[in-house]
């Protein structure tokens, strides 16, 4: 069992408390609007890829919109050193629409009238056959929370099902405890994607006001039970839309440095999801909205702040979007995404979570990747004997290897 320490001060609520972070971000707001283009050229001078919070805010202040082909191209040269002429590929798979939460902007909101369904182990892994036989080495298991089927049991299952025939499985699902994120990392499932969604408190109240999600503090503190669990691969982000897109990153950056400093051995990684339209929420009017040239600013600056971290762009954006982006920070995407259960097999008519905007093929998107004379990477790792950090002696307790093949495309 999984002993997780009372945090150490300051922890990340303190952090973001005293630096005013957990806020609708009127008290970086002044700040944001002093930065000079001067302030904006020596913030550019720095080593690339090292981060302080003053640098980060010099980049994403309105004065930085200006210098957007330098800070792209900074961001490329970075990328391309640290990451290489590659980007890897993943696709998700939903598990579950049924959901105890409410979150106003989402598709499986508890009170939307929408066609629900749970896949069995069985119907989970013959979608997750269709994904394989696209090429997909790298998976992610997405399900709404739906603790009552979808629990750690059916999860650890499922990984023992999936585990030889994907390099890396992770799940994007409901906050759990360390000790449950351990079985999971035991079963094979080697990361996991959490979105605070917004690091606004009232904004946050706002959108979640019923669930167990609606517990802004226990979000905040999970990926600390994420990374003591020993995951390699621990995904952040908001979703951008719902709060001021510039305090949202600082926040968001802020909490990523707190986590790369105390627990070195996780990789961190960012997504930068849009708010979408989702079945039942057309009447939700967003104030933040985050246009293209300011999406293209948050990645370019957090990229010359996280030169280690991912950057990860999903099915959400548009394909012109998504090709333009290859190149400047982002090294991983899903492609030939489905946003409901079952939508693989097309077997059934469950709503879908929300509305994809780039809807080729992984063939084609790998395609497109090559045309930036970028490789595309459907597997680029094997997975090691998972190892409880729990467990004083390291035993060893999955010893079941991914035989694939190495090959960049297994399709090829």
């Amino acid at each position: 069992m999984i002993t997780v320490h009372k945090e150490q001060v300051p922890g990340i609520k303190t952090i973001l408390a005293d630096k005013g972070l957990d806020g609708d971000g009127a008290l970086w707001q002044e700040r944001l609007e002093q930065v000079s283009p001067g302030d904006v050229e020596r913030a550019l001078s720095q080593r690339p890829g090292s981060y302080s919070l003053d640098r980060l805010l010099a980049l994403v202040s309105p004065a930085a919109e200006d210098y957007l082909e330098d800070m792209a191209q900074l961001a490329r040269r970075l990328t391309l050193r640290r990451f290489g002429r590659t980007i890897r590929l993943y696709a998700p798979l939903y598990l579950s629409s049924f959901c105890v939460n409410g979150c106003l902007y989402c598709g499986f909101n508890k009170d939307n009238q929408s066609q629900r369904i749970r896949l069995s182990i069985d119907q989970a892994v013959a979608e997750a056959g269709i994904i394989a036989a696209e090429g997909f080495r790298d998976i992610l298991l997405v399900s709404s929370e739906d603790r009552a089927f979808i629990d750690v049991d059916y999860l650890t299952r499922l990984a023992g099902e999936l585990r030889d025939a994907f390099s890396s499985i992770s799940v994007e699902i409901y906050q759990m405890t360390a000790s449950e994120y351990e079985e999971l990392f035991v079963a094979g499932i080697d990361g996991v994607t959490l979105y605070q969604e917004t690091y606004d408190r009232r904004a946050y109240s706002y959108y979640h006001p019923a669930g167990p999600k609606a517990d802004y503090d226990n979000r905040l503190a999970t990926p600390n039970s994420i990374a003591a669990a020993g995951m390699r691969q621990i995904g952040v982000g908001a979703l951008l839309g719902l709060a001021d897109w510039r305090s949202e990153t600082l926040a968001l950056a802020e909490h990523a440095h707190y986590l790369v400093k105390r627990y070195w051995r996780s990789h961190i990684s960012f997504s930068f999801p849009r708010v979408r339209p989702a079945h039942d929420v057309d009447g939700l009017q967003f104030e933040h909205l985050v246009g293209d040239r300011n999406l293209v600013q948050m990645i370019t600056a957090l990229r010359l702040c996280f030169a280690d971290s991912g950057l990860v762009l999903s099915t959400r954006e548009s394909a012109g979007l998504r090709d333009h982006l290859i190149g400047l920070g982002i090294t991983k995407v899903s492609a030939g995404s489905k946003t409901s259960p079952g939508g693989y097999s097309h077997e059934t008519d469950a709503t879908e979570q929300f509305q994809i905007d780039d809807s080729r093929t992984p063939a084609q998107v790998a395609e497109m990747i090559k045309a930036t004379g970028a490789e595309p990477v459907w597997k680029d790792w094997e997975r090691p004997t998972a190892v409880s950090p729990s467990n004083p002696k390291h035993e060893i307790l999955n010893p079941k290897q991914c035989q694939i093949s190495n090959d960049i495309n297994p399709k090829q």
